[in-house]
């Protein structure tokens, strides 16, 4: 039951924060569709910041498991957001 909370968590954070990616790049993109706002993101240099911007989202969902008490639910979710902090860092890396 607890793993299932967990990965149930997991999934959400990552729909949410592709949802948020999703958004971000429409707001930002000047009216762009979304392949060629990434496409123009990765040329640019700043894909890792778009992704991060769309991680905004997983902080409301974190904090609506943590109202509704399934602190299982939101412990996946701090996971994802923790994987996405690494991956965008370690992308800016390379």
């Amino acid at each position: 039951m607890i793993k299932k909370d967990i990965f149930i968590g997991m999934l959400v954070g990552l729909i949410a924060n592709s949802v948020g990616l999703l958004l971000t790049a429409t707001i930002l993109g000047q009216g762009d569709d979304f392949t060629t706002v990434i496409k123009a993101a990765t040329n640019e240099g700043f894909l890792g910041k778009l992704i991060s911007l769309g991680a905004v989202l997983n902080l409301i969902v974190f904090f609506i498991f943590i109202k509704k008490r399934q602190d299982y639910r939101a412990r996946g979710v701090l996971l994802i957001t923790i994987f996405i902090a690494v991956f965008t860092f370690v992308f800016n890396l390379f």
